[in-house]
């Protein structure tokens, strides 16, 4: 998918990253915790996969109705990727959570 494609889909979405310090990260337009621990988080977002790296992660919240998720760690990296690379098999957390 071309990026010009990407902004035309994507257009109506809107999603904010705020990384205060490299220590809290809020993300809104979250549609579901796909995995975490203590280094990596994988949030699938309106706008694709969201990964973040670093060390001591942690979800400090998780809001299903505002669909805004909450990191706070020392984070070193925040990156996007394609749906496409999802393998779904494995469940998700919020899945696991409302069995």
């Amino acid at each position: 998918m071309t990026i010009e494609e990407r902004k035309m889909i994507n257009s109506s979405v809107i999603q904010n990253l705020v990384l205060e310090n490299r220590e809290k990260l809020s993300i809104s337009g979250v549609k579901d915790v796909l995995s975490f621990d203590d280094q990596v988080v994988i949030v699938e977002t309106e706008l694709g996969l969201l990964t973040v790296k670093g060390e001591e992660l942690r979800i400090n919240k998780l809001s299903i109705d505002t669909s805004e998720v909450i990191v706070e760690g020392d984070i070193d990296s925040l990156t996007y990727s394609d749906n496409k690379n999802l393998d779904k098999s494995k469940g998700s957390l919020i899945s696991k959570i409302f069995r």
